[in-house]
């Protein structure tokens, strides 16, 4: 297929308003691609490369620049695909000259539509509307199979291009046989708000609380001697985490794929701030040194995978049976299974005098629902907190002169794909966090006016606040009052930040007549 192609329809998707008539345009592309094109296309279409950053920067793009561009649309998704895994493998002395030239030749190649999308393909700049649920239902329309089936096979795959080549290829019948594997990382199951174990046990009648730790998610995959860890984001982070790599060496299984938290603790066993905690993720060198000065330890709460045996599609109170076959009890989780809403409250004040946020309570006959949020899972935190998105920081000043320090802070808004403004916030910010998030957000600037600066909404942080209050300033018609940075979630990305939906919530249950 020629990349005129894919130019054309993201084109009409960014004209199109009506969410079928979006499924519809990318369906049909997706049916006129050939089986090895359609993980490109697929990729493509939704604004990523599928090798990833390809090590060209704003400065190599302007020396790869060509002086003109091609007349003639002659261009395919093979040629494109092949110029930027030569850019991937580029290495060793020379590898920035060899990466400009790749790059220079192919957007020689290209007509002038083309070129834009491939700069803003490489910067991952398109906003063109194929967003995660509009392709899964694409492929669904363009295979003729559920949509619950191809968003399954997603969830567990984390591949949607693959999984759009088997679908197309395969049917259902195919799709049926895409599982979950050792080593490749599936999506977390996600959690919904209860506002009270009252309302937890309302909807749940009986369910499993245990603790909420404010900790880094962690998915753990070994096979013998075999061990890999892999972030909420699907990252492996194995090096970083040789701690935990001993702990999974010696549990008494061959095979097992753990999902659970790693956290930071100080000599008290009470929770070190997260962003402690996230500072052992970054680290890549002298490891050892950071271990020892800041040791992790693993809390597991659920078993998805025992010795060759698949287990998220069995009822959670069997996989909590296989953890605790599995794991020692001083890396599981304690939970306490009640339908008494006195029991509940008592093991929530002990999990909060420990320190932790709160607690989570799960249903009981509840299968593992990879990447899904549902209701089977309920997070219960005392204090509100939100995962919003930094659109925006302006320039501080006084001591904060130089720095980035006003955060303009947007909920997730599903229906645009955009976000929502909720209001700005300077508080709760050490000077570490000052500087690194000046250094952080003028990375991802787009644009300046005055003293604010408009960055791409990729940057997701925690805030704390005590109330939603009504307000005209803002399109969304709500601001948070007293909002202070509680810690950046760089385990997040900004598609899994809160829902203005959320905030309407938040606010009407405060402002409900009782």
């Amino acid at each position: 297929m020629r990349l005129a192609r894919l130019v054309e329809t993201r084109q009409r998707l960014t004209e199109t308003g009506g969410r079928k008539a979006k499924i519809d345009l990318l369906a049909e592309v997706l049916v006129d691609m050939d089986p090895d094109e359609i993980p490109i296309g697929v990729k493509y279409l939704s604004g990523e490369l599928p090798q990833g950053r390809p090590g060209i920067g704003p400065a190599a793009l302007r020396k790869a620049d060509p002086e003109a561009a091609a007349s003639t649309a002659a261009l395919t998704l093979r040629d494109v695909d092949d110029a930027f895994q030569g850019m991937v493998e580029a290495s060793g002395p020379g590898s920035t000259g060899e990466r400009v030239r790749l790059l220079h030749d192919l957007l020689q190649r290209a007509t002038e539509p083309e070129q834009v999308f491939l700069r803003h393909l490489i910067f991952g700049e398109l906003r063109q509307g194929a967003q995660a649920g509009l392709m899964i239902d694409a492929v669904a329309v363009a295979a003729a199979v559920p949509r619950t089936r191809v968003r399954r096979a997603v969830m567990l795959t984390n591949d949607p291009g693959e999984v759009a080549r088997t679908a197309l290829a395969g049917g259902s019948e195919a799709l049926q046989q895409l599982g979950i594997e050792l080593f490749r990382p599936v999506q977390p199951m996600l959690a919904q708000t209860a506002e009270d174990v009252n309302e937890a046990l309302g909807h749940l009648e009986r369910a499993a609380f245990e603790p909420k730790l404010d900790g880094a998610r962690i998915q753990l995959h070994k096979s013998g001697e075999d061990i890999r860890i892999f972030t909420r984001r699907l990252n492996d982070v194995t090096p970083a985490l040789p701690e935990i790599v001993e702990a999974a060496r010696a549990l008494p299984v061959r095979e097992i794929i753990l999902d659970g938290e790693a956290i930071a603790l100080n000599s008290g066993g009470a929770p070190l701030p997260f962003q402690v905690t996230m500072s052992r993720f970054s680290s890549r060198l002298d490891v050892e040194r950071v271990r020892a000065e800041t040791p992790l330890s693993p809390f597991f709460f659920d078993c998805l995978y025992l010795d060759g045996a698949a287990l998220i599609d069995e009822p959670a109170v069997e996989r909590f049976a296989a953890l605790t076959d599995a794991v020692p009890g001083d890396l599981r989780l304690d939970h306490l299974v009640t339908e008494e809403t006195e029991q509940a409250s008592a093991f929530l004040e002990r999990v909060m005098r420990t320190g932790h946020e709160g607690v989570m309570a799960k249903m009981l006959d509840a299968p593992y629902a990879a990447g899904g949020r549902g209701r089977a899972w309920l997070k219960i935190k005392p204090a509100h907190t939100l995962d919003l998105v930094v659109l925006a920081a302006e320039w501080g000043h006084g001591r904060r002169r130089g720095r980035l320090s006003n955060l303009h802070l947007g909920a997730r808004d599903p229906e645009s794909g955009g976000f929502i403004m909720l209001g700005k916030t300077f508080k709760g910010m050490t000077d570490a966090m000052l500087a690194w998030q000046t250094e952080r957000l003028l990375s991802l600037e787009t644009r300046r006016e005055g003293i604010t600066v408009i960055v791409r909404p990729e940057l997701v942080v925690e805030i704390a606040f005590n109330e939603v209050q009504a307000s005209p300033k803002y399109p969304g018609g709500l601001a948070l009052r007293f909002a202070r940075v509680k810690g950046y979630r760089e385990d997040k990305g900004s598609a899994e930040a809160d829902t203005i939906e959320t905030v309407r919530a938040i606010y009407e249950t405060r402002n409900t007549p009782r």
